[in-house]
């Protein structure tokens, strides 16, 4: 195991991310027919989440006469049925999700994103579809273990983590000002389903329901069944980036270089990414026993700055931490069923069951 510019653990390529080089060399090529002599170098694989098949890629090339080193970012599609539920029918293959969506994003000028290289529908180049940007060095905020524990957050001082924190919250703000209609985001509508919360929850619930099969998970069911009861009124729908927390952001100098993962991106209240955010705030300080360190802003203070920079007031966050610890739990089912079908866990585990998730869930219920 290495540790690669972004401070992000890889390890050394399998003979099966060694084969990848040479074809994606000539994919390299005739995405870049100005460019020569391209040399794809060892692959390198960080240790990513569970959705697309994520790996760096040095490569080395001639422009103009001239050598350059550039290192590149590949993700290849899942072979499994994607993570996420479906925002409407067809948008099945997440790979294609992600690329689309920071298509329309980088469009928009609102938020940093890494620069996009291309993207592959063709399964039978690398073996799934497929896109490539460009590599963004800086730090990330690890989660496991948690970056109030280890990590560049710890070894800031007091007004560097407050710094770090309102970045992101600002970048979230910013993201929120992104007009969906405008930029065509109208392909993440389901025909005849408004963009509502209530039709985020049905979704969250039924693919809840399909992962789980016959078992029986308590929290998940009280939980959705008090998001229905207590579901807020009508809420102005925008573009959620549908995984809004400070894993998902790559800090340089303590200001945001890049914002990434959109796999679950959908037209929804922007309230459902700040509870999404807020949520995970809980799973690395209250869930795991962490002190808040010195410099780190409350949740009741992240909601504040929040606002602030939304130009609006948000008065309350609970409903929308405990959808999202809802959709985290069922999230870890479906990421649990997964492994078993590959044959890395046990058919009969309760991981589904028992896990930070569920933690997270089971703390935010007992305020209901």
């Amino acid at each position: 195991m290495s540790q690669d510019e972004a401070g992000i653990a890889t390890s050394a390529p399998t003979a099966e991310e060694d084969a990848l080089r040479a074809p994606l060399a000539e994919w390299l090529a005739r995405r870049w027919p100005e460019a020569r002599r391209i040399e794809v170098g060892p692959i390198e694989a960080p240790r990513s989440g569970f959705s697309a098949k994520t790996v760096f890629v040095p490569v080395r090339l001639e422009r103009e006469g001239q050598r350059i080193d550039e290192k590149l970012v590949l993700r290849l599609e899942s072979p499994e049925p994607a993570i996420y539920p479906q925002q409407a029918p067809g948008l099945d293959v997440e790979i294609e999700i992600q690329y689309r969506a920071m298509e329309g994003l980088i469009a928009t000028g609102k938020v940093p994103l890494a620069p996009l290289v291309g993207y592959e529908s063709d399964a039978s180049l690398l073996g799934a579809p497929f896109f490539v940007m460009s590599f963004v060095p800086g730090d990330v905020m690890i989660e496991s273990p948690p970056y109030t524990q280890e990590g560049f957050f710890t070894e800031l001082d007091p007004d560097g983590r407050r710094q770090v924190i309102c970045e992101g919250l600002r970048v979230l703000a910013d993201f929120h000002t992104i007009d969906w209609r405008q930029a065509g985001f109208e392909w993440l509508l389901s025909p005849g389903h408004a963009p509502t919360v209530g039709r985020q929850i049905e979704l969250w619930e039924a693919y809840a329901r399909r992962e789980l099969g016959e078992r029986r998970h308590p929290d998940l069911e009280r939980a959705f069944d008090w998001l229905r009861r207590h579901e807020p009124g009508q809420l102005e729908p925008g573009l959620s980036w549908g995984d809004s927390r400070p894993g998902n952001i790559i800090y340089r100098d303590r200001r945001c270089a890049c914002i990434t993962d959109f796999e679950n991106i959908a037209i929804a209240p922007p309230e459902i990414d700040l509870g999404w955010w807020l949520m995970f705030d809980r799973t690395q300080h209250e869930c795991v026993g962490a002190d808040r360190l010195p410099g780190e802003p409350t949740r009741e203070e992240q909601r504040e700055i929040y606002a602030g920079y939304a130009g609006r007031p948000i008065s309350e966050t609970f409903y929308f931490e405990l959808l999202a610890a809802a959709r985290y739990a069922a999230i870890v089912v479906r990421v649990m069923n997964r492994l078993v079908q590959r044959g890395a866990i046990p058919a009969g585990q309760t991981i589904w069951l028992t896990n930070p998730a569920s933690d997270a869930l089971a703390r935010i219920l007992a305020e209901s």
